[in-house]
């Protein structure tokens, strides 16, 4: 996803978007409202940290499933009717987690839930893909991140109008999910349809790119535990719903204002200095939040924004240095290659971080964040000392993305 920066997005193609954007910002207010709720429901419930963890993590395997199986199904049935069946099955999906509420049973319902919505990712971006054109593509991407960011956010804050120990919030995203569809549904336009794009050979991105690989797999195990495990640290830190909710609200919503600036510093920069330079700020916050646990609240959520803010452009820079390093022609299959690299990634993050919570405490959640970004920071200064840095001349602009995962 190119940006470009200094025009605004035609009228005319978000207009004729609208229909999919819509769709996908209600949706992302029952995906934001569904993954916070049962990270704090079975902490309420007394799930072991570590249990809570592998039920979070059953989401990344279905992601990871979801984006093999769905381009196929685009094939076969198209663009609406799968929309409209993968948002039907994780609408049912949270009503059973609401009805059942078993660690066994979640897990799978959570399984369901990450193939359900990597499938309606592949066709969100694959019909955006259609319909932009080359002088309007980064910037309309750019809008459908936004829509996705604010989405996730304001969705923290439905759990105070609802009493997550209820069925009602499970209704809720039940309904969210539901309403998703009506737009799409009603739009009624079949896409042309797409080939799958070729594979590629990760350990040939690896060679091209060490850094920008290491990169894509340690923002998958970041990621992953601050959208999973994030409420139940909260949870198990003392903070009640309302706050829990702002806390993860603050920690999506800093990404909204990261995103720009970080990138436009990459693009004038060698990409690998950002990286570290956001690698060492954010470990250094998040130490600072370990080594001072009693700091005043207001204090607690500016550093937890700051972190969550830093950490969270690692993808983007990432997937920037390694397309710094290939030919047009190989992109998108490199994209597709680090989505999937990234998701699998993202299927340890949970498990390591309840593994670690349940065994030293609400402390190992930040410190183990510090830990990973600390090594990447590391590794990052390292590669400056092997390799020279990407000449200006081939540096492509900074990839404003995040890992739908």
């Amino acid at each position: 996803m190119r940006s470009s920066v200094g025009r605004n997005v035609p009228f005319s193609a978000i207009t004729a978007n609208g229909p999919l954007l819509l769709g996908m910002g209600v949706l992302m207010l029952g995906a934001g409202l569904q993954s916070t709720l049962l990270g704090l429901r079975a902490t309420l419930e007394g799930f072991p940290t570590l249990v809570t963890g592998v039920i979070m993590s059953c989401y990344y395997v279905g992601y990871v499933l979801g984006t093999l199986v769905a381009p196929p199904l685009l094939r076969q049935v198209g663009h609406i009717r799968v929309f409209a069946a993968l948002a039907a099955i994780a609408s049912v999906a949270i009503l059973v987690q609401g009805c059942f509420v078993n660690p066994v049973i979640w897990g799978a319902m959570r399984l369901l839930s990450g193939l359900c919505f990597a499938g309606i990712y592949v066709v969100a971006e694959s019909w955006l893909n259609d319909r932009a054109t080359r002088a309007n593509r980064g910037r309309l991407f750019a809008v459908y991140m936004l829509i996705l960011y604010v989405g996730l956010g304001a969705a923290q804050f439905l759990l105070i109008v609802s009493n997550p120990l209820t069925p009602r919030p499970f209704m809720m995203v039940s309904v969210l999910i539901s309403l998703a569809m009506v737009p799409i549904v009603v739009s009624a336009q079949q896409l042309p349809e797409r080939a799958v794009p070729r594979k590629v050979r990760l350990p040939d991105l690896y060679r091209n790119s060490p850094l920008g690989v290491v990169g894509v797999i340690v923002s998958g195990l970041i990621s992953a535990i601050i959208f999973s495990m994030g409420p139940v640290y909260a949870r198990l830190s003392g903070l009640e719903t309302t706050n829990v909710a702002t806390f993860m609200a603050a920690s999506i919503l800093a990404a909204v204002v990261t995103q720009y600036p970080v990138g436009r510093l990459s693009d004038r920069m060698d990409r690998r200095t950002v990286i570290a330079g956001v690698c060492a700020l954010a470990t250094m916050v998040a130490t600072s939040i370990v080594a001072f646990p009693e700091m005043p609240h207001g204090a607690f959520l500016t550093l937890a924004a700051l972190f969550s803010g830093l950490v969270l452009t690692l993808y983007s820079l990432s997937v920037s240095h390694v397309n710094d390093k290939l030919e047009p022609a190989e992109m998108v299959a490199a994209s597709s290659a680090l989505l999937l690299l990234n998701g699998s990634a993202a299927v340890i993050g949970p498990m390591l971080a309840g593994s670690l919570i349940e065994a030293f405490g609400p402390p190992a959640y930040f410190a183990t964040l510090a830990v990973l970004t600390g090594a990447l920071a590391v590794f990052d200064l390292w590669r400056k000392s092997r390799r020279r840095p990407v000449p200006p001349s081939q540096k492509g602009p900074f990839v404003r993305a995040q890992p739908r995962a």
